[in-house]
């Protein structure tokens, strides 16, 4: 009879440990980074990881770093890492809730004083979708809102409260009543895609062929500032100093964010992102955008000092919007999301 060699011990005193998440946030299926001790692998294999009882693909393991991928039916809660000497010390992870998908945002979303979440279905270039925006609450329900716009792209609110949406087919910028009815704001913007207003009413509005219009309350249009073109849109912010911030996405894994100052002074703010898209400004100042940073995909936030990091990972994320009910919203090109981020956004009106 063939003798079989005995199993090794699974080890003594080796405990996995969790020093820290990377980051602390995340959409179902993003991939998280945990750096720790004894993490894996091991002669036994690779370690197993949860979130929320639910089991994630561990994607990359060493000894002091682990990287899994969220599971899709994960909620907030806590990641356990077991491997064969025990199980690790709890870590806390917080997953995106949906509120809503079946949408096509193509640009960051934009929330009402009461805390309701406006995207777009935007639908393929010059095809009509039976509702152009789509009206979501707190709790998820969503209803449609806005009909007959072609292509509808960027979403901003005036000082008064009122919704503005571009047509990127048209070039029309719509402005939207109560009841969802829509009339003709300004025409002949080019490509229209990013909409945002600043503290006096002033609504500027990117032509991804290479112009940053600026429309005053009267309607006089000006041209702002000019870009490069971008293959995909123009989004914009406006911060309380009255810079505007625009992201214009490209081919390359250098991409910059704008500063434009009131004046149409433009520089390269901070650069090094790939694919840069929707933004929107903290009351601290920091710029959230949806981006690429070495290499992971997700939110990712600049401080003033142009020190940027990753704060929640996820895929195809677009957009995002600060929701004065404290939350953040988040937009990939399918759905909306909140998380609570402990941020505050920006309110200039």
């Amino acid at each position: 009879m063939a003798r079989t060699s005995p199993q090794p011990a699974p080890p003594v005193g080796q405990l996995p440990r969790v020093d820290d998440v990377l980051p602390a946030a995340a959409l179902p299926n993003g991939e998280v980074e945990l750096t720790g001790i004894y993490l894996g692998p091991n002669g036994f294999g690779l370690p197993s990881v949860s979130v929320d009882n639910q089991p994630a693909h561990v994607l990359m393991c060493r000894p002091t770093r682990l990287v899994f991928r969220v599971p899709p039916t994960a909620s907030a809660g806590l990641i356990e890492v077991r491997t064969p000497a025990g199980v690790a010390n709890p870590a806390a992870l917080r997953v995106a809730r949906q509120l809503n998908d079946g949408l096509h945002p193509v640009t960051s979303p934009a929330v009402s004083r009461s805390g309701m979440v406006y995207a777009t279905i935007s639908g393929p270039r010059g095809k009509q979708t039976p509702v152009s925006v789509v009206r979501v609450s707190p709790d998820g329900r969503a209803t449609p809102f806005v009909t007959g716009i072609l292509n509808a792209t960027g979403l901003a609110f005036n000082p008064d409260g009122d919704l503005f949406v571009t047509s990127r087919a048209e070039g029309n910028v719509y402005r939207i009543d109560a009841a969802g009815e829509s009339t003709v704001y300004v025409e002949g913007m080019g490509v229209a895609t990013g909409a945002a207003f600043d503290v006096e009413g002033n609504l500027f509005v990117g032509d991804r062929s290479g112009t940053i219009f600026k429309i005053n309350r009267e309607r006089q249009i000006f041209v702002h500032a000019t870009l490069e073109p971008s293959v995909a849109a123009y989004h914009l912010a406006v911060n309380a100093a009255g810079t505007l911030f625009v992201t214009a996405p490209s081919l390359s894994s250098n991409d910059a964010i704008w500063a434009i100052e009131s004046n149409g002074d433009t520089r390269a703010w901070y650069r090094g992102l790939g694919r840069p898209q929707g933004l929107a400004i903290s009351r601290e100042g920091d710029v959230y955008l949806a981006a690429c940073l070495h290499g992971r995909h997700g939110l990712v936030r600049v401080t003033p000092n142009a020190e940027a990091s990753l704060v929640v990972s996820a895929s195809n994320l677009i957009g995002v919007a600060f929701s004065p009910l404290g939350s953040t919203i988040l937009a990939t090109n399918e759905a909306v999301y909140d998380v609570d981020l402990g941020v505050e956004g920006l309110n200039l009106f």
